[in-house]
């Protein structure tokens, strides 16, 4: 039943997509981000000081690099979000396995001698076909830019798995890793505001409305929320269960997308998301029980099924 966990992950992911999406059109992408750090910083520095935690650590080089990575994924995934189908974004955001599946497949041919493993070979390829399948309807819409940014998102993504893997590994606490994350949201939020700001300085948007504020609220508490229940999903459920129902985050924002935004997809678009969802789950699937590292990693580590 722990593993049931990620659903509810899942579901806060999708809808801090929508709530992301809906903001768009009153704040930039790098006030989301911030007000994504603001809500961050206090709800998880609360929880390390109420549960006697320690904000010191012997790693901040590891942070820096796996924050400054993240953050760059983030406001570029922000960014397509606002551009894109709610569900096209997410779901190209969702091929971050598919590159760690990537890394997987040239580090055994680097060090095996050309060892290649053909399960994580097709599920690569699967997941690309289904790329091509998904991007179609962006090259009608003039919507291939976006569509690039969050290809490059779902790449920066896997990057920083593999860094929270390596911290993890190393015994620093989940939420000390997420904490300084969201401080480098916050920092990296305010001075994209300032930096695009041109001549005229900072341009800042004003909160209008309640239903502005309670937006902005909403990105930073179920994106917060999420990063929890996630960390507790992998932490007590079943490390296969847990990772592979990280994909139901594309179930809900296809939903979401044609509930709220009024989506309409072709069978192209519908085929791809497809294809992806189900090679990203059987790659997931082989690293964690297939993978001499994948294996004892996950024995190890409960959050590092798919390293």
């Amino acid at each position: 039943m722990q593993s049931l966990w990620m659903l509810f992950a899942s579901f806060m992911f999708a809808v801090m997509g929508v709530c992301v999406k809906l903001a768009s059109t009153e704040f930039s992408t790098s006030e989301l981000v911030m007000y994504r750090g603001v809500v961050g910083v206090i709800v998880l520095g609360g929880m390390i000081r109420l549960q006697g935690g320690s904000f010191r650590t012997t790693m901040p080089g590891a942070h820096l690099w796996r924050s400054v990575i993240g953050v760059i994924s983030l406001w570029l995934w922000y960014y397509s979000i606002g551009e894109l189908p709610l569900a096209t974004a997410m779901t190209l955001n969702y091929l971050s396995p598919i590159w760690i599946a990537v890394w997987l497949f040239a580090m055994g041919w680097w060090h095996a001698k050309g060892d290649v493993k053909w399960p994580l070979m097709v599920a690569v390829v699967a997941s690309f076909v289904g790329v091509t399948l998904l991007l179609r309807p962006a090259f009608d819409a003039n919507q291939l830019t976006p569509a690039l940014i969050a290809l490059g998102s779902s790449m920066l993504t896997a990057m920083a798995y593999m860094q929270v893997r390596k911290l993890g590994i190393a015994g620093e606490p989940e939420n000390r890793v997420v904490f300084y994350f969201t401080v480098m949201n916050l920092v990296a939020g305010l001075a994209g505001v300032y930096l695009t700001g041109g001549a005229n300085g900072p341009e800042w948007h004003p909160i209008t409305s309640w239903r502005s504020g309670l937006l902005l609220l909403a990105v930073g508490v179920c994106a917060t929320s999420a990063q929890v229940a996630m960390t507790r999903a992998y932490s007590l459920g079943n490390t296969l269960v847990v990772a592979n129902l990280q994909y139901t985050g594309i179930v809900f924002s296809s939903i979401w997308g044609v509930l709220v935004f009024g989506d309409v997809f072709d069978w192209h678009s519908w085929a791809g998301i497809a294809i992806i969802l189900l090679s990203g789950m059987a790659a997931t699937f082989y690293n964690t029980r297939n993978t001499d590292k994948g294996k004892a990693i996950s024995n190890t580590d409960p959050i590092a099924s798919e390293v």
